[in-house]
């Protein structure tokens, strides 16, 4: 009960008991917002994230490096004039600036979204090349090529951490990055055969091998997680969504590079280009125009944010077979699909963070689907359906398969962790350790600068 002192001046007739009884609540609100800030004070001294995060990034930092002693640089590969070098620093910022900001629409987890994109791409990009290296028997050599086939695993690894974004612990992303790339990668080089030409299954965009796998992998890791325990940060604000806009923007804008970079020939890449120019155009203004109409007149963010998109991850596996109005076509159909996903579909609704099953799983199946059949309606596809069947299902239930194990995993660190801290604050306070919790979807428990400490709900 707030406490008030009457400072009213004799005389003042009528008018003390109204002002004492203004004063009140404003003194109530003066003491709660000073319980607050004590609070905020406190938490950081209750509640560490400890010191797990720093260990495995170092050791696994210390561990690349060993491993790139015996690797070679060929400067005559990276040079200003290698068009591969050009494709890579395209395809490079688009991941950073793209995945970073279209991720940053959850409001209060803005540094977390791009900061963290930034950890995975850094350390991803090592792994990966490792592991290429070593699934391809090949020498371990640093050049444009090499850069470019570690961005798409990459690509395929921030595909999936749009699933759990906001609910994992940087040591689970760490775990994230160093699980999923070993069977992204085996999937790559013994399932889709993506460097043996005999072959008859084609993914020159990466349709099935960046976007389904990344989406699937991701979906099945954050089903095992389960979702949120509160998800009251689950939301944008005005700027959030616009910082989310020039993520799309960008994404939007070097799509067609990432499209062409496996592409075999300068002829090849540049249809890859066109066709994805034409697919995201379609796409755009389809999900532009159901936007209105699924949400009583008004145009919604969520969908032009991502929808919009769609149809660069639906042409990637046909990019170079297309002509224009397969193109357009398979755009309309891809920002139609996801659109209309945004609005009605609850699939994994309760798990998925960012919507990456309206993205990137339904369209890219979209895509692959396309692919199986588009020796129908083109000839010299060079395209054996039932071979591009298999890759598409082997891809789906490999990453099914590998993204709950990835899940259990991280889930298990999380039960594992004991914080002592934790368990004699909660004491202390009379609650179960169960009850403190760091608030999901805030970049407080993790970043420290000008802001309060962490969120904790009680």
């Amino acid at each position: 009960t707030a406490l008030t002192v009457d400072s009213t001046p004799k005389g003042a007739g009528t008018a003390a008991p109204s002002r004492e009884r203004t004063a009140a609540p404003s003194r109530e609100r003066t003491a709660a917002s000073s319980r607050e800030r004590t609070q905020a004070e406190d938490f950081p001294k209750w509640v560490k994230p400890g010191k797990s995060f720093g260990l495995l990034t170092g050791a696994a930092q210390l561990v690349f490096l060993v491993i790139f002693f015996r690797s070679t640089v060929d400067p005559t590969l990276i040079g200003p004039d290698d068009a591969a070098a050009s494709r890579y620093f395209g395809v490079t910022l688009m991941i950073f600036l793209g995945f970073g900001y279209l991720r940053a629409f959850l409001k209060a987890y803005g540094l977390g979204a791009i900061g963290f994109t930034m950890l995975i791409v850094s350390l991803g990009t090592q792994w990966s090349m490792i592991l290429e290296s070593l699934a391809r028997q090949v020498e371990l050599k640093v050049e444009s090529m090499a850069l470019l086939h570690a961005d798409l695993g990459v690509a395929a690894v921030l595909v999936s951490f749009g699933a759990v974004i906001g609910r994992i612990s940087p040591t689970q992303i760490v775990m994230l990055v160093l699980l999923e790339l070993p069977v992204y990668t085996i999937n790559k080089v013994f399932v889709i055969h993506h460097f043996d030409t005999s072959k008859h299954v084609r993914d020159g965009g990466s349709t099935i091998v960046v976007h389904v796998f990344g989406a699937y992998f991701g979906l099945a890791a954050a089903t095992v997680l389960g979702p949120a325990v509160k998800d009251r940060l689950k939301c944008s604000s005005y700027q959030s969504d616009i910082f989310s806009l020039i993520g799309t923007m960008f994404l939007w804008m070097f799509l067609p590079t990432f499209v062409a970079v496996e592409q075999v020939t300068p002829v090849l890449q540049t249809k890859a280009i066109l066709n994805t120019i034409l697919a995201l155009l379609t796409s755009t203004v389809t999900s532009f125009g159901l936007t209105q109409i699924l949400q009583d007149g008004k145009i919604g963010t969520r969908a032009v944010q991502n929808a919009t998109l769609a149809g660069g991850v639906t042409i990637g596996a046909t990019a170079s077979i297309v002509g224009p109005f397969g193109a357009g076509v398979l755009g309309i159909m891809a920002g139609a699909l996801s659109r209309v996903a945004f609005s009605h579909s609850s699939i994994f609704k309760s798990v998925d963070s960012c919507g990456i099953h309206n993205l990137h799983g339904l369209p890219g199946l979209l895509g692959g689907v396309f692919s199986i059949v588009s020796p129908v309606f083109y000839n010299d596809t060079n395209l054996a359906p039932f071979e591009q069947t298999v890759a598409l299902a082997s891809t789906l239930m490999l990453a099914v398969l590998s993204g709950a194990c990835c899940g259990f995993a991280m889930k298990a660190i999380e039960l594992l962790h004991d914080d002592k801290d934790l368990r004699t604050a909660a004491a202390n306070i009379g609650l179960n350790p169960s009850d403190l919790q760091i608030e999901p979807y805030s970049d407080a428990a993790w970043w420290t600068g000008e802001g309060e400490g962490p969120v904790i709900e009680l």
